[in-house]
């Protein structure tokens, strides 16, 4: 049997626009008339939105979309490359019954309809592909060493929508088949490494393509939630990582998931317990085979999550 490395990873975050729309058909099927009813909450920071707060890198719409197609094209092949993977096709939606769809936190609502020949099958449109990227490891008969990325898109009814969240998701969703000797930090940490030069590689090129500064640092720094936790521990979870990123530009901060010696308080944040493996003792004396990849975003100055990834419970941990 083999073991398996998950990775969600979001390099752009929709942004919400300022206004809540509502549209309703006018003069034709085709023509939607948008209509401004209430600001949503949860928008960026004052001083952004403020005249002359914030200018956008492209003006031109078309190059902007050029911009973001090189983006999505690069990154995908930089990340093949470097940690062994192929290009598999996703669905759109899932059957109920499959269980394939991702609980989340087990109270989010899914996009559900019924084919119009087939009422009694419901469908859901997928929250992430975490349970059925583990099940095509299997069908596609991927060899221990070698895993599958794909364009994943779905809908979040329940998300809290701010400026960094979407009801709707486009990401890339990766799963690699490995051995049981392979679930170690080492393993981790040369996976996270292969992911951030995908990243850094990335912003080189549109940068130099479009003229734009790059911002990254060339290499990425390891932290853990744990370390974090007794270096400052009168610090929210966002706000230690607000810290890290700050400083070093790129973190990978490993152990997310369980919780503080009291049983009750989270560690960090939250993760799911079929996920990824958030309890074995790592030889740094912390806890948790995977983590969270994050920059700082010098717009928003705060931390900015592009991965949420880790190695996979084996049967045991689960």
């Amino acid at each position: 049997t083999t073991m398996a490395v998950t990775d969600m990873l979001l390099l752009s975050a929709a942004s919400a626009s300022a206004l809540v729309v509502t549209g309703r058909h006018v003069a034709g099927p085709h023509r939607i008339s948008m209509v401004a009813t209430s600001v949503l909450p949860g928008m960026p920071p004052a001083d952004l939105l403020e005249s002359g707060g914030y200018k956008p890198v492209f003006d031109d719409l078309l190059t902007k979309e050029e911009a973001l197609l090189t983006v999505k094209t690069t990154f995908e092949e930089q990340l093949k490359k470097n940690i062994n993977l192929q290009r598999v096709s996703a669905p759109l939606f899932l059957t109920k019954d499959s269980g394939f769809n991702d609980n989340l936190n087990g109270v989010e609502r899914p996009a559900t309809f019924a084919p119009r020949d087939f009422q009694d099958i419901k469908l859901e449109v997928p929250f992430s592909l975490a349970k059925w990227k583990r099940w095509a490891l299997h069908y596609y008969k991927f060899p221990a060493g070698k895993g599958l990325v794909t364009d994943m898109r779905g809908l979040r009814c329940d998300d809290d929508v701010d400026f960094t969240h979407s009801l709707y998701v486009d990401q890339w969703d990766w799963e690699k088949a490995i051995g049981p000797d392979d679930r170690n930090m080492e393993y981790l940490q040369t996976t996270v490494k292969g992911i951030y030069k995908a990243v850094y590689d990335t912003e080189q090129e549109v940068a130099k393509k479009f003229g734009i500064t790059p911002l990254l640092p060339e290499e990425i720094k390891f932290f853990s939630s744990d370390e974090m936790l007794k270096e400052y521990p009168d610090l929210t979870p966002k706000e230690r990582e607000n810290v890290l990123c700050e400083e070093h530009g790129a973190v990978f901060l490993m152990g997310i998931g369980g919780y503080k010696e009291d049983g009750v308080t989270l560690r960090h944040d939250g993760r799911a317990p079929d996920y990824d493996d958030w309890t074995t003792e790592r030889p740094d004396g912390g806890f948790g085979l995977n983590g969270d990849l994050l920059v700082w975003n010098p717009i928003l100055k705060c931390s900015f999550e592009l991965s949420s990834m880790g190695i996979r419970v084996s049967p045991e941990v689960l």
